[in-house]
């Protein structure tokens, strides 16, 4: 596996592991020899992948590949085997609340917003592991980075169209202060208008906050575009991995892998 700003790669040279914070190589997550599935039926084969702190990285690939998945054995919605360390420590095994308390937020496929309370109770949600008080100053800043959810404040989740709903998720996540934000299909069941604003909206947070992202997306180029690396999966096992800007390039692994 390459490491980021190497290049294209279809192989891997493993994971360091230990360090405090961050690894010794300087990654936020380390994945090394990922292995999960649901019962009897194995998903993911030895995957290998690294996000360093501050970095968007895409995972790619066809449906029933493996990547969603991926980020439920990372984010401890599955059990999973091989090594998973974050800021320099095994989380392999970890429930999903201690793994929010770490550090990392997890908004799944369908969004997942309690419909049944409003706009600022979801936010609040997202802030149960913190205790500090400037969860008032956060929800204001959300608000002001999505404005359409400042007019619903007081709105129930669950009458929002769906890109309304995915900025709360997203939102919502972020309330937690995440080092590490996991995010699965954004951009599923939205508008094409609707789907570039969220992209966007993501550019601006990642930029000023400096939170990592590990996404997942069927939107190649759209991904490829946010992204500055990226992996490809296949069969739930990483088959290329290299620079965003070079995946997106090269007109055989698009044909080949991604279906563009």
């Amino acid at each position: 596996m390459s490491s980021a700003g190497d290049g294209v790669s279809s192989a891997g040279d493993g994971v360091s592991s230990a360090g405090d914070g961050v690894s010794s190589a300087g990654h936020l997550l380390e994945v090394s020899g990922l292995s999960a599935g649901y019962g009897i039926v194995e998903v993911l084969f030895g995957v290998d992948l690294v996000v360093d702190p501050g970095e968007v990285v895409v995972v790619l690939g066809a449906n029933g590949a493996g990547k969603t998945t991926t980020l439920r054995a990372i984010s401890g919605m599955i059990s999973a085997a091989g090594q998973i360390n974050f800021l320099g420590e095994s989380v392999l095994g970890r429930r999903p609340d201690q793994l929010v308390k770490r550090g990392i937020a997890h908004v799944p496929q369908g969004r997942g917003t309690v419909t049944s309370l409003t706009v600022e109770e979801n936010l609040r949600v997202g802030a149960f592991v913190r205790s500090d008080d400037e969860i008032e100053s956060d929800i204001e800043h959300w608000f002001e980075a999505f404005p359409r959810l400042g007019e619903r404040r007081d709105q129930l989740a669950g009458s929002m169209s769906g890109g309304e709903q995915q900025m709360l998720a997203i939102s919502r996540a972020l309330m937690s202060r995440p080092k590490l934000l996991l995010l699965d299909e954004p951009s599923l069941g939205l508008a094409p208008l609707v789907t570039h604003e969220v992209f966007d909206r993501l550019r601006v947070i990642t930029e000023s906050t400096g939170t990592a992202v590990l996404l997942v997306e069927q939107n190649a180029n759209l991904a490829l575009d946010f992204a500055a690396r990226a992996y490809v999966l296949e069969a739930g096992r990483i088959v290329i991995s290299g620079d965003a800007a070079e995946l997106q390039g090269d007109a055989g692994i698009q044909k080949a892998y991604l279906g563009v």
